[in-house]
């Protein structure tokens, strides 16, 4: 057995070049450790959105080290909560990803899941060059337009930002076509006035009028509103034939729908987008939760074939179904997972070759279908799914392809 002594100071010299990701270490990487940070909501009323959420990610991470990485190379699952006092918070989710920012090993990071963290932690992202990749944000101004050139401060034209699941442009849309095909011609729009609610109602509202529908009005809720009555008691007052609320549960879309009851509109139907698809909504809305509908920017992996696996081995681990974004999550994981691959295969693992090849990422097999991203880190493979909520359970009742 032969030995080698290396002298203290290239040993010093090739780590701390190691650390800046300034040089290429795929030879000595045999048994190295990569983390893959997750960043979503895990606590109060978004838990239950976010817990199922992590686990598509944390299965991902667990099968990759399963089947075994190129050159022994180890996955370590780094999740944080972004929720502050039961509710999901950009103050939080740039925090968190700060600390993925300050930890080298860290090569990418699934999340966020709300759109206005997100608005919060791409420029981190992009300032760090650390891929980030969501499974749930579905604000268009995250991608296109000035409104997404201005989170990428510090590299403008590089992007450091993707999502496996499509815009709100197609989910407003979607929202309305809905509308239209219940035979509703009118409705009056609540939004919660955060980045998601605020532009999907927005998007709704255009989309509604021109399939030739009436919008009586369209108001927004403040911050931690808890009584509705006179919001629902003006909006009674015109009559709609149904009500559309963009926001999610935690900013009171479950309770505007529970306080429908109190202004004699029990029997109006109630439409919002996917962030009221989840247990909480039925919690909170009690028997109102039955006759709503809602999006979601995902497929349903109950109906995919390439998900059947997944859901079996979701359930076996969990011992419950997935989440709407459950299989996404998974998906967004596995982006990640396939670059360090690539990257490991193509000179070394950095946060540099990651987003790399994460960025180039076509055709990629996962249970949500194939994943690829266009020139903006949009999906290039999105997909709507339509529910109705009924006998206090979302009921399934049909899914679009939307090809960009």
């Amino acid at each position: 057995m032969l030995s080698f002594s290396v002298p203290r100071r290239a040993i010093a010299t090739i780590a701390a070049l190691a650390v800046l990701g300034s040089v290429s270490i795929s030879a000595s990487a045999a048994g190295q450790t990569y983390k893959i940070g997750i960043d979503l909501p895990t606590s109060g009323a978004d838990a239950s959105d976010g817990i199922p959420t992590k686990n598509g990610a944390l299965l991902a991470i667990a099968d990759a080290n399963a089947k075994g990485m190129p050159g022994g190379i180890k996955l370590q699952a780094e999740p944080l909560d972004d929720a502050v006092q039961g509710k999901h918070d950009p103050a939080q989710g740039a925090q968190n990803l700060k600390t993925f920012a300050a930890d080298s090993s860290v090569v990418g990071v699934v999340g966020p899941f709300n759109s206005n963290v997100a608005k919060a932690e791409i420029p981190i992202s992009n300032d760090a060059g650390l891929a980030l990749v969501s499974p749930s944000n579905t604000n268009d101004g995250l991608t296109i337009g000035e409104a997404a050139k201005s989170l990428r401060q510090s590299h403008p034209n590089e992007i450091s930002y993707f999502r496996v699941c499509t815009r709100d442009q197609n989910q407003g849309k979607a929202g309305a076509e809905l509308a239209k095909k219940l035979g509703f011609k009118s409705v009056y729009i609540v939004d919660d006035n955060e980045t998601y609610g605020k532009g999907l109602a927005d998007i709704f509202d255009k989309d509604f009028r021109a399939e030739g529908g009436t919008v009586l009005g369209h108001d927004h809720l403040t911050a931690n509103q808890q009584d509705f009555k006179a919001l629902l008691t003006k909006i009674a007052a015109t009559h709609p034939d149904v009500v559309y609320f963009g926001g999610v549960t935690a900013t009171g879309g479950g309770l505007l729908r529970r306080q429908m009851a109190d202004a004699g509109m029990s029997n109006v139907p109630y439409i919002g987008g996917d962030g009221i698809s989840d247990e909480e909504f039925l919690k909170d809305a009690g028997d109102l939760a039955n006759n709503s509908y809602y999006t979601i920017a995902a497929p349903d992996a109950s109906k995919l074939p390439s998900a059947a696996a997944f859901n079996k081995e979701y359930k076996a681990k969990y011992g419950k179904d997935p989440g709407a974004y459950s299989a996404s999550a998974y998906a967004a994981a596995w982006v990640i997972i396939n670059a360090i691959k690539q990257a490991q295969a193509h000179g070394g693992v950095t946060r540099a070759s990651v987003l790399k090849y994460v960025a180039a990422t076509k055709g990629l097999a996962t249970p949500i279908g194939l994943v690829g991203f266009d020139k903006n880190g949009d999906t290039t493979n999105g997909v709507i799914s339509y529910y109705k909520i009924t006998g206090g359970k979302g009921v399934f009742l049909n899914q679009v392809a939307i090809k960009s």
